[in-house]
């Protein structure tokens, strides 16, 4: 089969189109034809080890100190399940899927196996495979902070970095769970921000958002190009500051904890259960959230993509297509 392998770190240019041996499902496991995967800001850091200095170690650890352990990048896909283990239940040849490999990687390949109880539920009916592919890491993981914040209906949230994947469908679940909510993003992506159901945007190039007299029960930093003491200063006694690029709090967010009774949820990933996907395919066939893809690319303009996403300028996701017309 065909795989894109990168044998050290570096650059887009490190991905390479390479056959390899296809691989075969386990007892528990199914396989799965991939039809389409993206290109994540996870799948841009793991590929140049481009990791934020608190996550260093701990990234050497799990990608590999010298070179890549796991040489198969990819961490979501959609495609059609091919055969299962003799213990699968849940899925049969022919089920159309989508799932995160956030952990384990290997989705920019032409198959791939996962285990039935992993991160993996069936399609939405109402999507392409490209647009299933664009759900398991953004939608998940807005959803899953979302949570951990206890969002509630009627209450202020605002989120910086609105047109980003994370940014985009956490704008979008928040209204779903009923809050009032404002985006923060630049000049070119306000009426596209405004468009997802945001109920005021603000431009980050025109105006700072923290001197308003505005406050907000939760503010999600979708991309850390906030300050903490800005998002300080527009959150409520008793808020919760949502950031999902950083893993560990300053002192600041340390003291703001204590004294002002306001809560911090850091960088973490969501659970690699199918939990997630089956609750946010439910929504999604009834209407209620939108796939954003900003550009499509086939699997041999990988690199091309790569140099895309690396610019930082994407809007919602970037999909890459292993055949036409999936």
């Amino acid at each position: 089969m065909k795989a894109i392998v990168y044998t050290k770190y570096g650059p887009p240019e490190v991905l390479q189109l390479k056959e390899i041996e296809m691989p075969s499902p386990k007892d528990n496991e199914i396989l799965v034809k991939v039809k389409a995967t993206t290109v994540t800001v996870a799948d841009i850091r793991a590929r140049g080890l481009s990791v934020p200095k608190a996550f260093w170690l701990s990234a050497r650890i799990s990608l590999g100190f010298r070179k890549p352990k796991k040489e198969i990048l990819g961490m979501e896909f959609a495609g059609e399940v091919v055969s299962v283990g003799k213990a699968v239940k849940r899925f049969k040849p022919g089920d159309g899927v989508f799932g995160a490999t956030l952990v384990g990687f290997g989705a920019y390949a032409e198959y791939i196996c996962l285990s039935e109880n992993g991160s993996v539920s069936l399609k939405p009916f109402n999507l392409t495979f490209e647009e299933a592919a664009a759900i398991p890491i953004g939608a998940r993981t807005a959803l899953h902070f979302l949570r951990k914040a206890n969002i509630q209906s009627g209450q202020k949230v605002l989120v910086y970095g609105a047109s980003g994947s994370v940014g985009s469908y956490a704008v979008q679940l928040a209204k779903y769970f009923g809050a009032r909510v404002t985006g923060v993003c630049s000049t070119s992506n306000l009426e596209w921000v405004k468009s997802l159901g945001a109920d005021q945007v603000i431009d980050y190039t025109m105006e700072d958002f923290s001197s308003a007299e505005e406050s907000y029960t939760i503010i999600f930093e979708a991309v850390n190009k906030s300050s903490f003491s800005a998002c300080n200063r527009s959150l409520k006694k008793g808020g919760t500051y949502i950031n999902i690029t950083e893993p560990l709090p300053t002192i600041h967010m340390l003291w703001t904890t204590f004294s002002n009774r306001k809560k911090i949820i850091m960088s973490q990933n969501a659970p690699e259960t199918p939990e997630a996907l089956n609750f946010l395919k439910e929504i999604i066939e009834s209407g209620k959230l939108n796939v954003v893809i900003d550009r499509t690319y086939s699997f041999e303009k990988i690199v091309e993509a790569h140099q895309y996403v690396e610019k930082g300028h994407k809007k919602g996701n970037v999909v890459i297509t292993l055949e036409q017309n999936s």
